[in-house]
């Protein structure tokens, strides 16, 4: 670790800490040519995959986006907001802790369609609806007896 002030390449640890929420761990440092002391921070640094889009271009990842996607879908339905919040941040989390550099657009909508299935069934038919650009009634019907074989028996 090079000393901030005089970039002597040489620092002493004298002293390691890990933060109450455990995420970083704090070093005071002392430099061995000019005594001077500096604190430094670890730190985790995960970074959100690029987006691989259908024609091969790549974007960041934009959580408006998918905000816009699940809302779009979910227009007019009643799911509150806080579920919503909660959708996203699974799917953040999972492409987050995935490990990939880069995701295709075809995982993050797979991703999507999971949670919109949790979500709300007529949003999830919605999303694959468009998704998947169903193309006649057959595979509408097949979409709808998916969700409808995990519907709970009525008592």
């Amino acid at each position: 670790m090079k000393c901030p002030f005089c970039q002597h390449e040489d620092t002493q640890v004298l002293d390691t800490r890990v933060s109450e929420e455990g995420d970083s761990i704090r070093r005071r440092r002392r430099c061995v040519k000019c005594d001077k002391r500096f604190t430094t921070y670890e730190r985790i640094e995960l970074s959100m995959p690029i987006i691989v889009k259908k024609n091969g271009s790549r974007t960041e990842f934009a959580s408006v986006k998918l905000r816009g996607s699940l809302m779009l879908a979910l227009r007019k339905r009643p799911v509150s907001a806080e579920a919503i919040d909660s959708a996203v941040a699974s799917i953040e989390e999972k492409l987050l802790t995935s490990g990939q550099r880069e995701v295709d657009t075809g995982h993050v909508g797979e991703l999507v369609m999971q949670e919109l299935k949790r979500l709300d069934k007529i949003a999830y038919i919605r999303f694959a609806s468009v998704y998947k650009n169903f193309e006649d009634l057959a595979e509408f019907q097949e979409a709808i007896a998916e969700v409808g074989h995990e519907r709970k028996p009525r008592k």
